[in-house]
Formats: C-alpha cells, sequence, structure tokens
C-alpha cells in the first residue's frame, strides 16, 4: 500500500520524470537520499514502469491527430493487429476496448493522402469511424 508521501512523488514524477531527487525530496520534504530509496522501491514494486518524453507530433510534421475506432469483421482478430503492426509511424496507441468497436486507434498523420491511403488498406481488414482532434 502506497502511502502519502510515495504518492506525491509519484505525482512530481508525473509533472517531471527528470527532476533531480534532491528536488524530488525537497518538494516532498525527504532528503535526497532518502527519495532516491522511495522512488527505487516503487520501481522495483512495479508501481514505476519506466519513464518516457512528450513529442510535438505537429513539430515533426504530422499535422493530422486522428482517434479511429475499430470494428472488426470477425472474431479472428489477427488480421487487423498483423496490418497494424506494419504501421507503426501512424500509430501513437492501439487500444483494445470494450463498448462501441473493439479497438480504438490513436493515430498521427502528415498528410491528408497519407491518412486516406491507411484508411482504404485498413478497410481490407476491418470497419472503422473516424475522428479527427480538432483542438486539445
Amino acid at each position: 500500500m502506497l502511502d502519502q508521501t510515495d504518492m506525491r512523488i509519484l505525482e512530481e514524477l508525473s509533472k517531471n520524470s527528470r527532476i533531480t531527487m534532491k528536488e524530488l525530496g525537497e518538494k516532498v520534504h525527504l532528503t535526497g537520499q532518502a527519495t532516491s530509496a522511495r522512488v527505487a522501491k516503487l520501481e522495483d514494486n512495479g508501481v514505476v514502469e519506466g519513464y518516457t518524453i512528450k513529442v510535438n507530433q505537429v513539430k515533426l510534421g504530422c499535422f493530422i491527430h486522428a482517434f479511429i475506432t475499430i470494428f472488426t469483421q470477425s472474431i479472428y482478430h489477427q488480421p487487423y493487429l498483423s496490418f497494424i503492426e506494419t504501421q507503426e509511424k501512424y500509430i501513437i496507441n492501439n487500444y483494445k476496448i470494450s463498448g462501441d468497436g473493439c479497438y480504438l486507434l490513436e493515430c498521427k498523420f502528415p498528410s491528408h493522402e497519407l491518412l486516406d491511403q491507411f484508411l482504404v488498406n485498413l478497410n481490407k481488414h476491418a470497419n472503422y469511424k473516424l475522428s479527427i482532434v480538432i483542438s486539445k
């Protein structure tokens, strides 16, 4: 069970995972060494699974952000999943969902032409409903 200090550590790491242990310790009222030990324990226990960066897709040239609800044509999803594995340059996340649809794809595309080609190829494996992000 996590205590208040552990929860504060997780909150601060979520805001800035590059924070030094000394700075983190000051925010949660621990020494840098005590903070480092707590973070190591959170990592060892699998609470912290890893650290990541947030990438600005527009600055990388991907101007179209889309969510695509996937409706597979049968209970056999492997053709769809195999197709998705070949399209990693466009896919941010592929969530298996319940409710409306089987999967929810979060994607990025540099142009409408590439989005259209992706959808044409996707339609060979599944039906879909497309939603384009207007603003965040």
